[in-house]
C-alpha cells in the first residue's frame, strides 16, 4: 500500500526488500579505495568488445548477471528490468538486457538514473505490479567523453570543474518477499531546478540545487532533520557541487557534513 507523507514523499507500507545487488567496474575504479568491495573488476576497459559503447553494455550485463547469481535467481524469476545509462536511446542498457526475455523499461536520469530506477521499482513492487524486478545503471568514461565532451583522441584539455565519469555498472534486485534486512520505506521523486549555470563542464553546480530541494523536502515531509539518518548520500556532485550543497543546507539551518557523502 502506498500512502503520502507530507507534500511529495511516498510511504511504502510493505517496504520492498533488497534481495541482492552487484557492482562491476573498470580497471581504474578497481585500483581505488573501494576496489576490494566490488564484485567484478575488469582488467581491460574494452571488455573484449569492438567499441566503448559495447564495452559499457557488457559491463552492465555482467552486473545484472552477478546480482541474480548472488540472489540464487535467474532471469526468468524477474517480472521487469528497469535500466539506463548515459548513451543515446539508452542503447547500452537495451543491449545488456536484450536476450533476457524479460520486459524492459528504459530509464534516463543522468547521474540519478540508478536512484530513479530504484524509486520507480520500489513503487511497482509495492503496488503489486511486479513481484520481483531488477534495476541497473551503467556508465563508461570513454563512451561518456564521446557523448558529452570530445572523443579521447581529440586530446582536449579538461577544465578544473570537469568530473571523471566512472567506468562501472550497478544492479539490484527488489522483491515483495525475501530474507534481506534492507528494505525501502519511502520514495521522493526530485524536481528539475534551473538556476542558470552556463558552464557545461560544471555539472556539479548544475545538479546541487536539485539535491538541495530533494533533501529539504524530505526533511519537511517526514518532520525530521539530518540526525534522523545514518548517511545522506548524493550522486556525483563533485567538489564544487558538494560544497554548494553543504553551504546552502547550512544557511537553511542543517549541518549534515558529518553524515554526508557524495559519490562523485
Amino acid at each position: 500500500m502506498i500512502t503520502h507523507a507530507g507534500k511529495r514523499t511516498l510511504t511504502l507500507e510493505n517496504r520492498p526488500y533488497l534481495l541482492s545487488h552487484a557492482a562491476a567496474v573498470g580497471k581504474k575504479e578497481g585500483e581505488g579505495p573501494l576496489g576490494s568491495r566490488f564484485d567484478f573488476v575488469t582488467r581491460n576497459d574494452r571488455m573484449g568488445q569492438k567499441s566503448w559503447e559495447l564495452a559499457e553494455s557488457e559491463l552492465q550485463r555482467t552486473a545484472i548477471d552477478l546480482a541474480l547469481r548472488k540472489g540464487s535467481l535467474r532471469h526468468c524469476d524477474l517480472d521487469l528490468i528497469l535500466a539506463g545509462d548515459l548513451l543515446n536511446q539508452c542503447i547500452g542498457s537495451f543491449l545488456a538486457s536484450m536476450h533476457s526475455d524479460v520486459p524492459y523499461l528504459g530509464q534516463y536520469g543522468a547521474c540519478s538514473t540508478m536512484a530513479q530506477g530504484l524509486a520507480l521499482g520500489g513503487v511497482l513492487v509495492e503496488a503489486g505490479a511486479a513481484a520481483r524486478l531488477a534495476v541497473s545503471a551503467s556508465s563508461h568514461f570513454c563512451s561518456a567523453e564521446r557523448q558529452y565532451r570530445f572523443p579521447l583522441a581529440y586530446g582536449g584539455q579538461r577544465t578544473p570543474t570537469a568530473q571523471w565519469t566512472a567506468t562501472a555498472a550497478g544492479a539490484a534486485v527488489l522483491g515483495a518477499e525475501g530474507g534481506s534486512s534492507v528494505r525501502m520505506t519511502h520514495v521522493l521523486f526530485g524536481k528539475m531546478i534551473e538556476l542558470g549555470v552556463k558552464d557545461a563542464n560544471n555539472m556539479g553546480a548544475a545538479m546541487a540545487m536539485a539535491a538541495l530541494d530533494t533533501i529539504l523536502q524530505n526533511f519537511r515531509d517526514l518532520g525530521v532533520d539530518e540526525t534522523h539518518y545514518d548517511k545522506i548520500i548524493t550522486g556525483d556532485l563533485g567538489t564544487v557541487g558538494r560544497r554548494l550543497l553543504l553551504d546552502y543546507l547550512m544557511k537553511a539551518g542543517y549541518r549534515i557534513e558529518s553524515r554526508y557523502m557524495d559519490c562523485g
